[in-house]
């Protein structure tokens, strides 16, 4: 364990100003705090705050941040509190120590929706004082670094969370170092076969073409030489997880791989970054497509540098970084800059992002909409890279990789993304569903009168395209949602032998949690919630009767008696979701999910459509859906993903590998259930399965009717 003078002599190589005797007083404070308490490895307790202390101070943050990390155990785990803290070290250390006992206790892989309102949580912390998020980071990097001594099935679920949430975080908040760090050491828990493969082929590549690195690295210097430019140079290759990412991305074999080399140029002037710039594309043959400037156009978290991508030493591709000394700070602290310190005083560096703007810009379109819409909307910022677009005027649109028009027009506001008819890329007029590519000129094209469209939410990568998207929707739906939930309700309370009277709505909106009678009428009619929820709700003694099973022969209302349907193989819907019917000659009714991209063929055929719901009560598991899933290849795997499946009373009718891999199986098993909370039971139980990497619901459109 570090002693307190190595640590205060870490804080003073960077701000000699620093209050020794606090830390000293906290150091001390902690020891006496966590006394008789052991780690899993058989280490005093205290090892740990102290190692996250050290962590933050390679990022030079100020004293309240290193004397949170040494206490952010103490409220939490021991006989400490917070009125102690607040009157021993202050009140801001105190709100910091409060904030990563807070996170701490957020359980961020848990059930959906449970996790999507501790995401809420996180982000609410982090924008009170980000600071709490890089202690909980520093946390996080030392329990995966001493993750062995934890038993298996915690390993995982672990390092899961760390692929999932703390990595993406790290990256998104410009901690790229942390990022690479935290995924690797996830990867090594997660598929230590297949990281121990790629440190072999490394090694063997090393063997047969000498020390690459050493050999590019002196060859960018010998031409900088040349024109007398001061620089210094790095070479590295890169993280085991980002090359397998790459691998699967692009279904490449290892030998097939390039770019598994980076290298960055650190100068003085950004000048010098464009005059490294030619020299390289002058001496090395530039990839095409594989340039972007990010210091003319910077990430919103601060990160600037020059990122160009080369033909090198014998035909190997390398990627170079070029940035100045201010600019690499930034790159490896990222939003931290803003707190960094040198020579005792906090760092003036122009390139470091003010938080309380980025933790603003981040979090601005997530005040609206539901809890699951959030979770969405944050996983999609956190994991996005960048494309930069110009309107006909010449300013700058900063979107997510992938993104549209249609993501363009509601980046410039809401109101053009509602009316949007179509659009032009570079004075070419394009679908909607065109992904945009840096550089390009975007004019949107409006019409009074437009309004989104169901279709547009799958067409759209950004959070605020679809919450607007489903705001407006939501919006202009509502009166008919209201209309078929009055019927829905109707329906299922005379089942039961009872009225569906604005008293008893009123009773079950606030025994739900609903605003009032309309709120929950609409969100019965688009399916948010079921009928049969509701007469539970009010009458629990009855809900047997809403219970009788519906005869599978008519599972929907609205069709006359004489009248054939089926359900829609291309979507498969399932009762507890919104549904229309469309007429096909000869084959009677087809009954799609309201959001199947098939529809689209129909929209200029009003005729052809039905309105339809699925009958009150309980449905037979007759109602197949298709389900994909990737699975480890293991033995005795595939058994317990059949038992889990019967378990919770589905029949499988099908079942169909799609890709075999030495380590993995992707497969599309058919499931017979009864409607969509039946779905959602055994997706979950799925994806709770340790050997169950993904899954999800199937749906193919070659398989329209």
């Amino acid at each position: 364990m570090i002693d307190v003078e190595d640590l205060i002599a870490l804080v003073r190589n960077y701000n000699p100003r620093c209050n020794a005797d606090l830390i000293r007083q906290a150091y001390a404070y902690g020891t006496k705090m966590h006394e008789g308490q052991f780690r899993k490895s058989g280490e005093a307790y205290f090892t740990h705050p102290v190692a996250v202390a050290a962590i933050l101070t390679e990022q030079h943050l100020d004293d309240a941040t290193i004397i949170t990390a040494l206490l952010h155990d103490t409220i939490e785990d021991t006989k400490s509190t917070y009125t102690e803290v607040e009157r021993l070290f202050g009140h801001e250390v105190a709100e910091l120590v409060d904030g990563v006992t807070k996170l701490t206790n957020l359980q961020l892989s848990s059930t959906h929706s449970q996790q999507a309102e501790n995401f809420r949580k996180l982000f609410m912390a982090m924008s009170k004082d980000l600071r709490v998020i890089l202690v909980k980071l520093a946390d996080r990097l030392h329990n995966m670094r001493t993750i062995k001594s934890m038993k298996p099935e915690k390993q995982a679920q672990k390092a899961r969370e760390t692929m999932e949430i703390f990595a993406p975080l790290a990256g998104r908040m410009g901690m790229q170092w942390m990022r690479e760090e935290l995924e690797d050491l996830a990867f090594k828990v997660l598929n230590p076969e297949a990281r121990a493969s790629i440190i072999r082929r490394f090694l063997m590549l090393q063997r047969e073409a000498g020390d690459v690195i050493h050999k590019i690295t002196a060859d960018i210097r010998a031409e900088l030489d040349k024109v007398g430019v001061d620089a210094s140079v790095y070479g590295r290759a890169k993280k085991p997880y980002s090359i397998w990412r790459k691998m699967q991305e692009k279904d490449l074999a290892f030998s097939r791989l390039s770019d598994i080399y980076g290298f960055r140029v650190i100068c003085g002037s950004v000048a010098d970054c464009y005059t490294i710039l030619g020299v390289i594309h002058q001496r090395w043959r530039a990839v095409p497509g594989r340039f972007k400037d990010y210091i003319s156009q910077p990430k919103s978290n601060g990160y600037r540098s020059i990122h160009a991508t080369v033909s090198g030493r014998d035909g190997k591709r390398v990627e170079v970084q070029i940035r100045t000394q201010e600019m690499h700070e930034v790159a490896e602290a990222g939003v931290a800059a803003h707190w960094s310190y040198r020579e005792g005083v906090r760092a003036k560096n122009p390139f470091a992002v003010d938080p309380a703007k980025w933790i603003a810009q981040l979090t601005e379109r997530f005040d609206e909409g539901d809890h699951d819409e959030f979770l969405e909307n944050v996983k999609l910022e956190m994991y996005s890279d960048q494309v930069f677009c110009f309107t006909p005027k010449g300013d700058v649109v900063q979107l997510p990789r992938g993104a549209t028009p249609l993501d363009f027009a509601y980046a410039i506001h809401t109101r053009i993304g509602n009316s949007t008819v179509s659009a032009k890329v570079d004075g070419i007029r394009v679908p909607l569903w065109t992904r945009l590519k840096n550089g390009q000129s975007v004019e949107i094209i409006t019409a009074e009168g437009q309004r989104p469209q169901a279709s547009w939410v799958d067409i759209v990568t950004t959070g605020r395209a679809k919450a607007a998207i489903r705001r407006s929707l939501r919006e202009e739906d509502k009166g008919r949602f209201i209309r078929l939930g009055q019927e829905l309700a109707r329906a299922a309370f005379e089942h039961v032998g009872k009225k569906a009277t604005d008293k008893a709505l009123r009773t079950a909106a606030r025994m739900l949690g609903q605003p009032d009678e309309t709120e929950l009428l609409a969100r019965l009619g688009s399916a948010e919630l079921t009928a049969r929820k509701v007469v539970e709700t009010l009458y629990p003694e009855l809900s047997q009767k809403v219970a009788d099973e519906v005869d599978d022969a008519r599972p929907v209302l609205g069709l006359p008696d004489d009248q054939t349907v089926r359900r829609a193989p291309c979507c498969q819907p399932l009762p507890g979701e919104r549904i229309v019917g469309i007429t096909y000659r000869g084959q009677g009714v087809v009954v799609h999910a309201i959001d199947c991209p098939a529809l689209e063929e129909f929209e200029e055929q009003p005729n052809r459509w039905i309105d339809l719901h699925w009958h009150a009560g309980r449905h037979k598991a007759v109602n197949t859906v298709s389900l994909e899933l990737t699975i480890s290849n293991d033995a005795g795997v595939l058994g317990r993903i059949c038992t889990l499946i019967g378990e919770q009373k589905a029949n499988i009718s099908d079942l169909k590998f799609t890709e075999r891999k030495p380590d993995f199986y992707r497969l599309l098993v058919d499931v017979d259930l009864r409607d969509v909370e039946h779905l959602h039971m055994v997706m979950t139980a799925l994806e709770a399965e340790t050997d169950v990497a993904q899954v999800s619901r199937h749906r193919d459109l070659a398989r329209r009717p």
